[in-house]
Order: structure tokens, then C-alpha cells, then sequence
């Protein structure tokens, strides 16, 4: 997986959206203590900055040391290049020892992992029992009628072939995603809940936000031109047809939230 995003990483770090800080306040208001998070795929930094500002100490780990160099770097987040997979020992030397973590984030990354080890490892890590596990997607932007009815067949149809299979836990926004946890207090479920998330984007950054999904640089591999004359054009007209060089580009947000419990 990390391979896919070498190659735009810098495009990733620039143009995918900052999570709502809502969200990460919702989030907050679950775990009984804020003294370590362990931000898994954490990629470019995009959760684990917001998570600094509300936990003690954050370890962002991922698997691409090409993202994690556009990471910001802040006093209280560690940032530790880890293999696809992780024996219990190196959990604890790269991450925290046994039932210390008050919180697991996932953002954007869960449809990639190997999800049985990877809940053994949580559920080893996390304080019990009201150690917290938040794992959330983006699904696809959202800008205006116009715009949409270009993007929407470009998505579905042009880019559909070059999407890993695990893309398909993403479009149905993680509801049939495995999620082996408890709910947390003030629930009855784990979700997923709806959060929304905003950015203003002219046209060349949109094209860079199309340019870094793991689906545009397999195509590339392959010959492939996603983006070609004709789809520019297309996107053109539709995004200039109100005059509005910049436009509020949303991006729906889908978070499973849950508690380790007793295990």
C-alpha cells in the first residue's frame, strides 16, 4: 500500500482535506484520559496535528517515510516509520507497552490493513476497558451540481478500474467494515457517524487532489492518462460555469468509534 503513495506524496500532503475539529472533539469526549494516542497510517500528519493539540503525546506511525516527511513537526507527536506488519515486541518498543494507550485513530487507512492482526495489536495496546479505537474515511468530494455530474461517471467509470478492491469498504463509508468493539458511553452503536469536512480549492488544486488517489498514479503505471484533454475540459467548463475561481469543496466524513472493553 505505502508504495501506491510515493509517488504523490507531496500532492497528498498539499490538497487532502484537515479533519473537522468537531470530530476530533467528539472523539476526545470518549476517552476518560488524554496522555497517549497512537495514530496508525498516519501519512502526512493530517490527524495527528489535531490530536496534538488535545492529547498529552501522539506516535504517528506509518509505513511510507516519504509521507511522514511532510508530516508537521511538533514538540509532543513522534513519528516512527514502521514494516506493513508488527510482531507484539516491536509494538512495544515502536508504540507503548501493554494497556497504555488511551486512544487508536485511524484516518483514511483502516481498508488497507491487515484488520485481524491489526485489532489483536489494538486490543493488546489499549487501557482497559474504556481504551478507545476511532477509525474514519472520506468519501468522495462534493461541489456543486455541475461539478458533480462531471466527477461523479470520472469516478465511477474512468477511475473505477484502477482502485484496490479494499476501495470499496471506503464507498460504502465503513458500514460493512469489520469493527469488533463495544460502543462508547452515550451510544448504541459504533456508526458510522456523519461529519463533514470543508476546503477551498481553485481548479489546478482539485486536478492535484485527483492526482494523488492511489487509483490516478496505478493508471499512470499503466499508461494510463485519467486526467486526459478531454476530461480537463470537460471539468473546465463545469467548474467555471458560476465565475467562481474558488470554490468550498466538501468531503463527507464517516467515523466508527468504539471501546476495547474487558479483554
Amino acid at each position: 500500500m505505502a508504495e501506491l503513495f510515493v509517488e504523490q506524496a507531496k500532492q497528498y500532503a498539499e490538497t487532502r482535506p484537515i479533519y473537522p475539529q468537531e470530530l476530533f472533539e467528539s472523539i476526545a469526549s470518549k476517552t476518560p484520559s488524554r496522555d497517549l494516542v497512537w495514530d496508525v497510517g498516519t501519512g502526512s500528519g493530517q490527524a495527528a496535528r489535531s490530536l496534538a493539540g488535545i492529547y498529552k503525546n501522539v506516535i504517528g506511525t506509518d509505513t511510507s517515510l516519504k509521507q511522514l516527511e511532510f508530516a508537521p513537526k511538533l514538540p509532543n507527536v513522534n513519528y516512527q516509520q514502521t514494516p506493513p506488519v508488527m510482531s507484539m515486541g516491536e509494538l512495544e518498543q515502536t508504540v507503548s507497552t501493554q494497556s497504555s494507550v488511551d486512544l487508536v485513530t485511524i484516518a483514511q487507512a483502516m481498508h488497507w490493513f491487515d484488520l485481524p492482526s491489526f485489532y489483536q495489536q489494538v486490543k493488546w495496546v489499549l487501557k482497559k476497558p474504556h481504551g478507545v479505537i476511532a477509525a474514519w474515511c472520506y468519501t468522495i468530494p462534493e461541489v456543486n451540481d455541475s461539478v458533480d455530474s462531471v466527477f461523479n461517471p470520472f469516478y465511477s467509470i474512468d477511475s473505477d478500474p484502477y482502485w484496490e478492491p479494499q476501495r470499496k469498504l471506503v464507498d460504502n463509508k465503513y458500514m460493512s467494515i469489520d469493527f469488533p468493539f463495544e460502543p462508547v458511553e452515550g451510544t448504541d452503536n459504533t456508526g458510522p457517524f456523519k461529519f463533514v469536512t470543508e476546503k477551498m480549492m481553485d481548479l489546478d488544486e482539485y486536478f492535484t487532489y485527483i492526482r494523488s488517489w492511489s487509483a490516478y498514479q496505478t493508471a499512470k503505471a499503466k499508461g494510463v492518462e485519467l486526467l486526459r484533454d478531454d476530461v480537463i475540459e470537460s471539468f473546465k467548463r463545469a467548474w467555471n460555469e458560476d465565475g467562481h475561481g474558488q470554490k468550498v469543496v466538501k468531503f463527507p466524513v464517516h467515523l466508527k468509534i468504539g471501546k476495547v472493553g474487558n479483554v
